[in-house]
């Protein structure tokens, strides 16, 4: 039987609640929603595109402390904070990904200082691969 493992990644930022960045159970890896945070310097950039890039790179982070890349993503949660700017989310996004391109979810919500969330759940490869 799996057990679940808590994922921190040495070169992502630290959670500041009462959460894991992602759960590892078996080769299945839950990434959790992860914010456009600079992990060096703990800075959030203003420009949008920028946002997506560092929300994808944090959840990129997390994936590879599982042993996991994004092409091995299932499905993928996108959180806006306006739904115009899912067209720029878009074409940054189909850049981290391969194909095919993972199941997704992208909805408008209220974010607390971001416009962008993104979480993931993720394939781990077994080790034969």
């Amino acid at each position: 039987m799996a057990e679940r493992e808590g994922i921190i990644p040495d070169n992502g930022p630290p959670p500041r609640y009462g959460y894991s960045p992602g759960i590892r159970y078996g080769e299945t890896l839950y990434v959790s929603g992860q914010v456009p945070v600079d992990p060096a310097t703990g800075n959030r950039p203003v420009a949008f595109a920028d946002q997506v890039q560092l929300c994808l790179e944090n959840v990129r982070r997390v994936a590879a402390a599982a042993g996991a890349r994004l092409e091995d993503a299932l499905r993928v949660g996108v959180f806006l904070s306006d739904l115009t700017h899912f067209e720029e989310m878009d074409a940054i996004f189909r850049t981290f990904f391969g194909e095919p391109l993972p199941a997704r979810t992208t909805v408008q919500v209220g974010l607390n200082g971001v416009d962008i969330e993104i979480d993931a759940i993720i394939a781990v490869p077994s080790p034969l691969r």
